[in-house]
C-alpha cells in the first residue's frame, strides 16, 4: 500500500466569532445591575482600566491642595525648609532646630493646661462596612428551634419535635406524614411521641405553623384567635370541601343559617394567613432598575432616554498607556500591558455599542406602541422582533439580546421591554391587536360582570367579539382565563 501526500484546494464557509464580538454580545444582553457587577469585576482585574473622575473634582482638589503664599511675607529661619547637604557639617540646621523650642514654655503658659483627647485607633473601613451591613434574617427553622428549646417536655418528645421542625417547609407546613418519621431503629421515640410533639409545635409562633394542609392551619389560627370564631371553625372543619366548590346554599341548609352569615364568615377567614411560615425568614426584595425611561415631551410625543447614570465612565490609565509604547520597557511587560489595554478598549466599545443599540430598539418600540403609552394595555399592538430589527438595521438575534432582562419605565409603570413584542390577530375593524390586549379585555369583562350571574367561557367569547376582539375560540378563552388566574363561572358566583 502506497501512501503519498498531494496538495488540494477546498472552498468552504465557516462562521467564527471573534472574542471582541462575543464580548459585545455578552455586554448587550446584560441587564443594568449585571452590567454594573461586570464593570466592577473588570476594574478589579484589569490594572490599566480605571474610572474617569469628574473634572470638577480635580479642580477642587487642586484648589484645596494649593495655598498661595503671601509674597510680602518674609520666610524666617523657623519657616525655612530643612535641607541636608552632603558637603556641610549641618551646623546651621541644628541651630534652627534648637531655636524652635526657645519660646515653647512661654507659649504653653499662655495657652493653659493641655487637654489630651483620645481619638482611638484608626478606623477599619472593612470593619465599618460589616457593622453597617444588615444582619441575615433568622430562618423559620432556627426561629422554631429557638422556641422549641424552651418547651418543657420529655426527652423523646423533644427529639421528636426537633425532627418535625426539620421537615417544615418555608410556608410553615409539615411536608411528610408522621408515620414516615417513625423509625424505631434510628430514633428512640415512638409514634405517640411524634403526635405529642406535633401538638406542641403547632403552638409555636407564627400561629398556624406545623399544619399538614391549609384547613388544619386555619383551624389552628382560629383556635388561638383573640375573637370568637366558633362559627368559622365549624364551617372549615365540617364543610371544607363544599366551601372550596362554592356550594354556599347547600352549606347554609346543613348549618341552618343564612348565606349572608356564611359570607361574613368568609370575610373573617380572609384575615387569616394561608402561608404562616413566610412571616419569618429571609424574604429578599431585589431592586429593579429600568434601563430605559419613556417620558412625554412638550411636543406631544415621547422622549426615550437611557438610565446610564449608574454606569461609570471608564478610561485607560494614561501612565500604563505610555508604558505600553515605551520600548525601554521589557517586552514581556509591554505585551502584558497591551493585552490589558485591548481588553479594556473592547469593554468600553461594547458598552457604547450597548447604549446605542438599546436606545435605537427602545425608540422603535415607542414609535410602534405609541397608543399603548397614551391609552393603556388595551391598545397594545402585535410587534414582531423582525420589524424592529429591519428598522434598526440589526439582526433579529441582536434585538432579542437587547431586550432580554431589560425594563422600561413609562407612565404605565416599570414593564419588561420584551412584553412589547407579541403576536396578535386582526380585530373586527381590521386593525391588529396583540394577545396581551385580548387578555386585558378579558380581565376587564370579568371585573365588570354581575357576580350573581357570572359569564361562562362561551359568553365571555361573545363579549370579546362584541368588544372588537374578533372571533376567538372558546378553548382559547379558557386558556387565557387560566393564565390570568380567573376561576370558572361556578367559583366566581356570589350568593
Amino acid at each position: 500500500m502506497k501512501m503519498s501526500m498531494t496538495p488540494q484546494m477546498r472552498l468552504e464557509q465557516r462562521m467564527k466569532l471573534a472574542p471582541r464580538m462575543i464580548q459585545s454580545m455578552e455586554i448587550l444582553q446584560l441587564p443594568l445591575l449585571a452590567l454594573q457587577e461586570k464593570i466592577e469585576a473588570e476594574l478589579n482585574s484589569n490594572p490599566v482600566l480605571e474610572q474617569a473622575e469628574e473634572q470638577g473634582g480635580e479642580d477642587r482638589q487642586t484648589s484645596d491642595s494649593e495655598s498661595p503664599q503671601d509674597p510680602d511675607s518674609e520666610q524666617t529661619d523657623e519657616q525655612e525648609e530643612f535641607v541636608v547637604n552632603d558637603d556641610a557639617d549641618n551646623v546651621e540646621d541644628f541651630r534652627r532646630l534648637d531655636s524652635i523650642g526657645d519660646d515653647f514654655d512661654d507659649y504653653m503658659d499662655l495657652a493653659g493646661p493641655v487637654r489630651y483627647q483620645y481619638r482611638g485607633p484608626e478606623t477599619d473601613k472593612k470593619l465599618e462596612a460589616l457593622k453597617n451591613t444588615a444582619a441575615n434574617d433568622v430562618s423559620l427553622n432556627d426561629h422554631l428551634k429557638d422556641q422549641w428549646r424552651l418547651v418543657e417536655a420529655e426527652e423523646p418528645v423533644k427529639k421528636a419535635g426537633e425532627l418535625i421542625i426539620d421537615y417544615i417547609d418555608e410556608k410553615g407546613y409539615l411536608t411528610v406524614r408522621l408515620e414516615q418519621l417513625h423509625n424505631k431503629d434510628k430514633y428512640k421515640f415512638g409514634i405517640e411521641h411524634l403526635k405529642q410533639a406535633l401538638e406542641l409545635v403547632q403552638k409555636l409562633e407564627p400561629t398556624g405553623v406545623g399544619a399538614r394542609d391549609v384547613r388544619e392551619s386555619l383551624l389552628i389560627q382560629m383556635s388561638q384567635f383573640p375573637e370568637d370564631m366558633s362559627f368559622e371553625s365549624e364551617l372549615v372543619s365540617k364543610h371544607w370541601d363544599a366551601l372550596l366548590e362554592n356550594q354556599l346554599p347547600q352549606i347554609a341548609r346543613k348549618m341552618k343559617c343564612s348565606v349572608e352569615q356564611i359570607n361574613k364568615a368568609l370575610v373573617h377567614l380572609s384575615r387569616l394567613d394561608t402561608s404562616p411560615g413566610l412571616q419569618v425568614g429571609r424574604n429578599d426584595n431585589y431592586p429593579l432598575l429600568a434601563d430605559v425611561t419613556v417620558e412625554p415631551n412638550e411636543t406631544g410625543g415621547y422622549s426615550v432616554s437611557l438610565r446610564d447614570t449608574h454606569i461609570p465612565n471608564l478610561q485607560v490609565n494614561n501612565f500604563y498607556s505610555k508604558m505600553a509604547r515605551d520600548h525601554k520597557i521589557d517586552t514581556k511587560t509591554r505585551e502584558f500591558l497591551q493585552q490589558n489595554i485591548r481588553s479594556a478598549q473592547w469593554l468600553m466599545d461594547a458598552i457604547v455599542q450597548r447604549k446605542n443599540t438599546l436606545l435605537k430598539v427602545a425608540g422603535s418600540v415607542v414609535n410602534h406602541q405609541r397608543e399603548f403609552f397614551e391609552k393603556g394595555k388595551l391598545y397594545l399592538k402585535p410587534l414582531p422582533m423582525a420589524t424592529v430589527a429591519d428598522e434598526v438595521g440589526v439582526h433579529i438575534a441582536t434585538v432579542s439580546r437587547a431586550v432580554a432582562g431589560k425594563y422600561i419605565q413609562c407612565p404605565q409603570g416599570i414593564l419588561p421591554l420584551r412584553s412589547f413584542f407579541s403576536g396578535g390577530m386582526a380585530a373586527a375593524d381590521g386593525s391588529l391587536q396583540s394577545w396581551d390586549a385580548v387578555r386585558a379585555k378579558l380581565r376587564q369583562i370579568v371585573d365588570k360582570e354581575d357576580k350573581t350571574k357570572p359569564l361562562s367561557d362561551d359568553e365571555l367569547r361573545k363579549k370579546l367579539a362584541q368588544a372588537g376582539a374578533g372571533n376567538i375560540a372558546r378553548r382559547t378563552v379558557a386558556k387565557y382565563r387560566k393564565l390570568l388566574n380567573i376561576p370558572t363561572a361556578r367559583l366566581r358566583k356570589k350568593f
